[in-house]
C-alpha cells in the first residue's frame, strides 16, 4: 500500500489533549506539515470564530470536521428543541470555518429512560430537522456511529449500517448533505464491517475517516485510545477497504489518551502521528 502523504492527513485537536489555545494548536499542526485539522466546539467558542477561520485559511489547512453535535435525545420537548438550536449555532460556526462536515455524536438515553427505540427516533427526528439548515449553510452532516459500549450515554447509533439507514431514510435522493463519519475505534469489531463500508461507499456517503488504535488491555473506554500501530486494529486493511469503497478524502487522527499521549510534548505526538500514518495506516 502506498504511504500517506501528510497533506492528505489531518489532526483532530483532541489528539493533543486540548492543552493549549486553539490558535497555538493550529500553528503546530500546520508547522508539522499536516494538511488539515478537526477542531472542537469548546475550543473555537472560547476564541474568536472569525479570527480562527482566517488563521486556518491563511495556513491553507482543510477543516476535515467540526466536533461535535449536541446530543439530540432529551426527556422534554423543550430540551430537545434547545439541543437542535445549539446544533444550528454550531453549524453556523462550521460554515464559517469551512468545515467539510459537522460531526454528529448523537447522544444516548435521556436521563431516567430505558427506551432505546424512542431515543433512536428522537435522534432521527433531530437530524431530519437539522438537515435543512445544513443544506442552507452548505455543511454536510456526518453521523458518527460509536462503539456499543457508549449506547447508554453517548450514542444510540452504534454501527455503520444504522447510520446508513438513517441517512437513506432522511435523504433518499442523496444530495451530499447527509452521510457517515467512519472511525476505526468505534467500528473495527463489527462482523459486517466490510459489507457496511462497501455499502456506504457505493452510496457515496463516506464523509470522514478517523484513525487511532484499540489497546489490549484498554484501561479507560473513553480516554485510553491507542496510537496507530500500538493496538489490534488492522489499519492498513481498514484503509484499503475505505479507499476501495471510493473514499478519497483525508485521514484524520483522533486519539483520546489522558494518561499517555496527552502527557507528552505536543510536537512529539505530532511526529509520532506522522511516522505511524506513513508506516502502519
Amino acid at each position: 500500500m502506498n504511504s500517506l502523504y501528510l497533506t492528505r492527513c489531518s489532526i483532530n485537536t483532541a489528539t493533543l489533549g486540548h492543552r493549549e489555545p486553539i490558535d497555538v494548536t493550529i500553528d503546530r499542526i500546520a508547522k508539522a506539515g499536516f494538511g488539515g485539522l478537526a477542531p472542537w466546539r469548546h475550543e473555537v467558542e472560547a476564541a474568536d470564530v472569525s479570527k480562527i477561520a482566517r488563521q486556518i485559511r491563511a495556513l491553507e489547512l482543510k477543516v476535515t470536521g467540526y466536533c461535535r453535535s449536541t446530543y439530540f435525545p432529551a426527556s422534554t420537548q423543550a430540551q430537545r428543541q434547545a439541543n437542535i438550536q445549539s446544533n444550528v449555532r454550531a453549524l453556523n460556526d462550521a460554515a464559517e470555518l469551512g468545515a467539510t462536515c459537522f460531526v454528529m455524536v448523537v447522544g444516548g438515553l435521556p436521563e431516567g429512560s430505558c427506551d432505546l427505540s424512542a431515543a433512536r427516533m428522537q435522534v432521527q427526528d433531530g437530524i431530519g430537522t437539522l438537515l435543512e439548515e445544513a443544506r442552507k449553510l452548505a455543511v454536510p452532516l456526518a453521523i458518527e456511529p460509536l462503539h456499543p459500549m457508549y449506547a447508554g450515554e453517548r450514542s444510540v447509533v452504534n454501527t455503520i449500517d444504522q447510520a446508513h439507514a438513517i441517512a437513506r431514510e432522511l435523504d433518499p435522493q442523496n444530495d451530499g448533505f447527509l452521510g457517515v463519519a467512519v472511525d476505526v475505534y468505534h467500528c473495527w469489531w463489527d462482523p459486517q464491517l466490510d459489507a457496511a463500508i462497501s455499502s456506504i461507499g457505493k452510496d457515496n456517503r463516506i464523509l470522514a475517516y478517523h484513525v487511532s488504535d484499540w489497546l489490549v488491555p484498554t484501561t479507560d473506554l473513553l480516554l485510553d485510545r491507542g496510537m496507530m500501530g500500538d493496538g489490534v486494529i488492522d489499519l492498513e486493511r481498514f484503509r484499503q477497504n475505505v479507499e476501495n469503497a471510493g473514499y478519497a478524502g483525508m485521514v484524520e487522527v483522533e486519539i483520546f489518551s489522558r494518561d499517555n499521549w496527552w502527557n507528552l510534548p505536543p510536537d512529539l505526538v505530532l511526529q509520532t502521528c506522522e511516522e505511524r500514518l506513513q508506516t502502519v495506516c
